[in-house]
């Protein structure tokens, strides 16, 4: 006996659920400007590679013999697939289904897909659009009691964080669940005009007396400068490629190490040029991307969180093949000083850093903290020693290339020196407690006070002291380890790159992953 009629009455309700909310939520959902959460699964994936699991979950309807009448699918759709031939785990919410609520019950796919990438140790990458799991106000009527708020399933979003890579990509308006999940993640894209993420959306802050549209309140170009997400992009197929690039730069779990790829770029490729890429003169400034980008294998830098917290560059790189957690000062923003958001911004990647396993390479231009009352109001002293610690705490090999400035508690931090770091330096480099030049007069106030020309003898004693701080002078006394010729950074560098994968061991982090 054949067992095709079932087989038969599985594909009917397969396509019922292909069909989504209905064609007319479909067109809707279309017509603003976003792919259904199943195009968007295949522009992720490599194709014919998804393999959906709960594929008919859902509310049916029936008529008196049993026969399905109506079909409701369930509001996100899971799976497994590969990324450029990578086993990942997808969840993508359907905004066409109660605007991607959760009312119903159906949340269990949601864990489904955390456990799933948790106990196959594979990436998890969301596609959020809608409330995410999170429920509704026609929740009472649906179940017929007010629930008590508990975050059921949550505690695997959490665990995730510090076993396998997770990437979150807001693609319409999120809110609340929704937008903690995005929120909760490795890795976080916006896409421009399209998305927001909210606490609470319009409807209910505008309540309180308020009048926002949906991008006053949330949109990407608040949140992607505030850290609230990493980057922003213009269509969600960017969005799919940021996270691709994200993803090939890291392990499937904390239990292997990234992997070395072949850029077909030579170790010894000319750089002649950087021996002028620092300015004499300490008041112009330079381009650091330029130098990342000379450094680094040609094409592989890829920058994250590039709208804020400016004075620090962070991202991916590759050297001889191997990837490395990369971070840079940025002249043009506050000469490179850590701002609150700065040290936030650092704190967060180093812990990436150490959680895959990555080796960080930092180019150093720190002058030290930011002063003034905006940086004791923003807190600035607090957020930095979190990201010292978390620097202290990093058991990854650090090397650290001094470019120009390194002073202060700041400056301090270029490396993690409680144990073996590289560290080179430019000629153009210079360091210390403090610049010359801000602590001078408070240093020789006095004899400022005693001289017949003030001006005079400030600018004798600035001459002085800027002899006696040449790194040539730290370098005698050992106080640092090597003086460099900058045309050999990347010869160097990829040096360091190849001796790093020899010493760092896989498994999980020492401390648990916070977003």
């Amino acid at each position: 006996m054949s067992w095709e009629s079932e087989l038969e009455e599985l594909r009917r309700r397969q396509q019922l659920a292909h069909e989504l909310g209905g064609a007319e939520r479909v067109k809707r959902h279309k017509d603003g400007g976003k792919l259904t959460v199943r195009e968007r699964i295949d522009a992720l994936l490599d194709p014919g590679s998804f393999r959906e699991v709960g594929s008919i979950a859902g509310k049916a309807s029936y008529d008196e013999t049993g026969n399905i009448t109506e079909f409701t699918p369930a509001y996100l759709v899971m799976g497994r697939g590969t990324l450029d031939g990578r086993p990942v785990v997808v969840a993508g919410d359907d905004f066409t289904v109660r605007g991607g609520s959760a009312e119903g019950g159906l949340r269990d796919k949601l864990v489904r897909a955390e456990m799933m990438a948790r106990d196959l140790r594979l990436p998890i990458v969301r596609l959020v659009d809608g409330t995410g799991g999170g429920g509704s106000v026609r929740a009472l009527e649906v179940d017929g009691y007010a629930k008590c708020p508990a975050l059921y399933g949550w505690g695997l979003a959490v665990e995730n964080l510090s076993l396998v890579p997770v990437v979150g990509l807001a693609l319409g308006s999120t809110a609340g669940f929704g937008a903690a999940r995005v929120a909760t993640s490795h890795y976080s894209v916006m896409v421009k005009d399209t998305s927001q993420m909210f606490i609470a959306g319009p409807p209910v802050v505008n309540r309180l007396g308020y009048r926002y549209e949906k991008n006053e309140l949330g949109g990407s170009e608040i949140h992607s400068r505030n850290g609230t997400v990493d980057d922003e992009v213009e269509t969600e197929a960017e969005a799919f490629a940021c996270a691709r690039r994200f993803l090939s730069y890291l392990p499937r779990s904390v239990y292997e190490l990234p992997a070395r790829v072949d850029t077909g770029d030579a170790v010894g490729r000319n750089v002649d040029w950087l021996i002028e890429a620092i300015p004499r003169d300490e008041r112009q400034v330079y381009q650091m991307r330029k130098i990342v980008e000379a450094i680094a294998d040609q094409g592989t830098f890829f920058e994250i969180g590039h709208r804020w917290g400016r004075p620090v560059i962070t991202g991916f790189a590759r050297f001889d093949g191997w990837p490395v957690a990369l971070l840079a000062s940025d002249p043009y923003h506050y000469a490179g000083a850590w701002t609150a958001d700065a040290a936030r911004k650092i704190r967060r990647f180093v812990d990436l850093a150490q959680t895959f396993h990555l080796p960080v390479v930092h180019l150093v231009d720190v002058p030290g903290f930011m002063v003034g009352l905006e940086a004791e109001q923003r807190g600035t002293i607090r957020y930095s020693a979190e990201t010292i610690a978390s620097i202290i705490g990093s058991t990854v090999p650090w090397c650290a290339v001094i470019v120009r400035k390194c002073f202060g508690i700041g400056g301090g931090a270029h490396a993690n020196n409680s144990r073996y770091s590289t560290r080179y330096a430019w000629p153009s480099a210079s360091w210390g407690s403090m610049p010359i030049a801000g602590g001078l007069e408070a240093s020789y106030r006095s004899e400022l006070a005693a001289a017949e020309d003030p001006r005079a003898k400030l600018a004798e004693i600035e001459a002085r002291l800027g002899r006696l701080s040449s790194p040539f002078r730290t370098a005698e006394a050992f106080n640092f380890d090597q003086i460099i010729d900058p045309r050999d950074t990347r010869r160097l560098l990829c040096e360091y790159a190849a001796l790093c994968a020899g010493t760092i061991d896989a498994g999980p982090p020492s401390f648990g992953y916070r977003p």
